[in-house]
């Protein structure tokens, strides 16, 4: 079966398993989790008393090349967000992200009003 036949991802865990390519995803899925261990994502704790834990899921993802064929397997290791009460499950988040275009008219902006950076 070639690259090109089989460009569905799977949506569990259990397709994975049936997968023709079962082996590359279950490689996929160590190293999400060894990449999370090493950069210590999370601490290990027991829930307090009467506290579900918030759930996770696997997503699949097969990269594919300019050529057709499958470049990478991608798993990631997800929260079910949508499950989270803010206040209860967690408190504000916030995540800034500047794009390089953005930066590159900063940095010349000072530089053309020598400024200090």
């Amino acid at each position: 079966m070639g690259d090109r036949e089989h460009r569905d991802d799977p949506k569990t865990y259990n397709e994975v398993i049936f997968d023709i390519d079962s082996e590359k995803w279950l490689d996929a899925m160590k190293s999400e989790i060894d990449s999370m261990h090493s950069n210590q994502v999370w601490v290990l704790v027991d829930p307090p008393e009467g506290i579900v834990p918030i759930g996770c899921k696997w997503i699949y993802k097969r990269k594919i090349g300019s050529d057709g064929k499958v470049e990478t397997y991608k798993a990631r290791l997800v929260s079910k967000g949508y499950s989270q009460r803010k206040g209860i499950d967690y408190q504000g988040t916030f995540s800034p992200v500047a794009m390089l275009k953005s930066i590159r008219t900063l940095l010349a902006l000072a530089a053309y009003y020598d400024d200090e950076i």
